[in-house]
């Protein structure tokens, strides 16, 4: 728990997701965050402002003509405290209203008077979270210096499923109270354009069966997202994974290694670093086969396999290459085997990691690396994915100062 508490400003509005703003402040507050509450008109009708004062022990504001607050300028005061702002639920609405600058209730009138960092929680429909206007107006709001937290993928009230689901309270709470970036880092990176791999690959046996591997993508995905947050222009190559894309980032989705390497070889002139943190297919099948493969009699299956395109290498290999950083997931002798594939592939920078550990590696929210250069190494603890993505950024901006 932090000595001085945050003075976080939460900003509610309407949508069914606004239930989960009450548990918000639970999770901001057990994070030693001071909490205070404003609801839109339309939030009113999903949740009661005694709600909220009863959760964050402070009164709650919904109007801009509240004669008692106003007499002092009550806004501009709130607008003052807050050091970080936070809206969850952010509907498309709201988001929308922001974007064009307006100032008609209290929670945007706050917004536009308020010098503090603005974090949004979006929850909506999955149509109306991929609608060109929204993402139009998200864009904006991130060129301005909004951070987007989230959406997930999943069931959502209405029956559908898919993205725009509202990132669970305690992630909002983890990632709204997280340290700023880095100014060193940014100092560094701003302006600079990141290629980055991310997720698994799969390749097709026949219609219905593939090979793959367990990586969630989370550990590439959470590089994309604080390397925007850095000033970055970043493009995400990914596999297939159950995540949406960082608010900023470009996303090329892609299903093989080959299609990976095809979207890289595409991509990686215009790149300054070049980060594969993809857990490619070392093989593939020969040929895959256009009918669904039958069981035979004797039970046994025989698949005859080829190598695929080492990307990282492939990249680190060219005349005119960007900063290139390797990813060694390995179960055994990690440092070992991240040393020879640094030096192998003549790296500027790997990030090795041991994974078949519950709670860190694949399918975790938490990771820990040891981090490699020639001549040089540093230890990032364990950490939820997203510190270690910062710890890890920061250091590659450190080494590419230090570069000749």
């Amino acid at each position: 728990m932090n000595d001085t508490p945050q003075r976080i400003l939460l900003g509610v509005s309407g949508g069914i997701a606004a239930y989960k703003a009450a548990d918000l402040v639970r999770r901001l507050r057990e994070r030693g965050a001071q909490v205070r509450v404003v609801l839109t008109e339309n939030a009113e009708r999903f949740v009661t402002a005694l709600t909220f004062q009863a959760l964050s022990g402070e009164p709650v504001r919904t109007s801009l003509w509240d004669s008692a607050a106003e007499a002092s300028m009550g806004h501009i005061e709130l607008a003052r405290w807050a050091q970080r702002v936070l809206i969850a639920p952010a509907s498309a609405d709201l988001i929308a209203r922001l974007a064009q600058g307006q100032a008609d209730d209290l929670l945007t009138t706050l917004c536009l008077a308020t010098e503090a960092p603005l974090f949004l929680a979006p929850a909506m429909n999955r149509v109306m979270w991929e609608h060109a206007a929204v993402q139009a107006n998200l864009d904006t709001l991130v060129a301005r210096g909004a951070t987007v937290l989230g959406p997930d993928e999943g069931g959502q009230a209405c029956g559908e499923t898919g993205a725009g689901r509202m990132w669970e309270p305690a992630a909002i709470a983890a990632a709204a109270l997280a340290p700023a970036p880095d100014p060193a880092a940014a100092a560094v990176l701003a302006g600079r354009n990141l290629l980055l791999t991310a997720g698994p690959t799969v390749e097709d046996l026949d219609p219905v069966r593939y090979l793959g591997n367990r990586s969630s993508g989370r550990m590439g995905y959470a590089i994309a997202a604080e390397a925007q947050r850095l000033g970055m222009r970043v493009t995400l190559v990914s596999g297939p994974v159950n995540l949406p894309a960082p608010a900023g980032v470009e996303r090329i989705a892609v299903r093989s290694a080959e299609q990976m390497r095809e979207a890289v070889t595409g991509r990686v002139s215009g790149a300054d670093l070049f980060i594969a943190t993809a857990a490619v297919a070392d093989f593939r099948p020969r040929q895959a086969s256009r009918d669904k493969i039958k069981k035979r009699g004797d039970g046994g299956l025989v698949l005859e396999l080829v190598q695929n395109p080492d990307i990282l290498a492939e990249v680190a290999a060219r005349q005119e290459r960007p900063f290139v950083v390797g990813f060694a997931a390995e179960t055994c002798d990690v440092e070992r085997y991240a040393l020879d594939k640094l030096e192998r592939k003549r790296l500027d920078l790997i990030a090795a990691n041991r994974v078949g550990e519950e709670g860190t590696g694949f399918d975790a929210d938490a990771n820990a690396l040891t981090v490699l250069w020639p001549g040089g190494r540093q230890e990032i603890g364990r950490a939820d994915k997203a510190q270690v993505a910062r710890e890890l950024l920061s250091l590659i901006a450190q080494r590419l100062q230090a570069r000749p």
